[in-house]
């Protein structure tokens, strides 16, 4: 499949463009909008078909992976004391502690680890580092990795021991 210099460049952000305008993709974005609706619920809990919609309104809801972004939403705030509880055993503070966009993120990265299993284990990791580098503190993104790295052998034992090198 040959292209032409113009489709190639097309997938690029302009010269000197952030990475963050780089184009998308559905998943990431039904990530990033679940991720706000679990932010609003930590700070101003209510119903969640009430943040539901609040989210559904927003810019460019249309572009992101609906079934993706119900399953995280609904799953995560459904799940919240088994998601801490998995969490808990990794965290160096409890839970209230956390600030609420990095609970979200590891609520994210807990949820997909255990029930989001055509997403590969370092790829929900990814995603979540990546959330926390674009919405939480400066260094919340280490904290995430190092959580979520830590639970993933418990959460998918085979996975992660076929992709790790085996010690000697």
């Amino acid at each position: 499949m040959s292209q032409t210099p113009d489709s190639s460049s097309a997938r690029k952000p302009a010269a000197g463009a952030p990475l963050r305008d780089r184009a998308k993709s559905s998943r990431r974005r039904a990530r990033e909008f679940a991720l706000q609706g679990l932010y609003e619920w930590q700070i101003n809990p209510r119903d969640a078909a009430g943040i539901d919609a609040h989210i559904r309104e927003q810019d460019e809801f249309a572009k992101c992976d609906r079934a993706h972004y119900d399953a995280l939403l609904h799953g995560c705030i459904d799940q919240k004391l088994q998601l801490d509880a998995a969490l808990l055993k990794f965290l160096d503070r409890p839970v209230e502690e956390l600030s609420p966009v990095e609970h979200a993120v590891l609520w994210i990265g807990a949820y997909e680890l255990t029930h989001c299993l055509d997403v590969p284990y370092k790829v929900a990791i990814n995603e979540a580092v990546e959330l926390a580098k674009s919405f939480g503190g400066t260094d919340g993104h280490k904290y995430v990795n190092g959580v979520l790295d830590h639970l993933a052998p418990g959460l998918r034992p085979d996975e992660v021991k076929a992709a790790r090198p085996a010690k000697k």
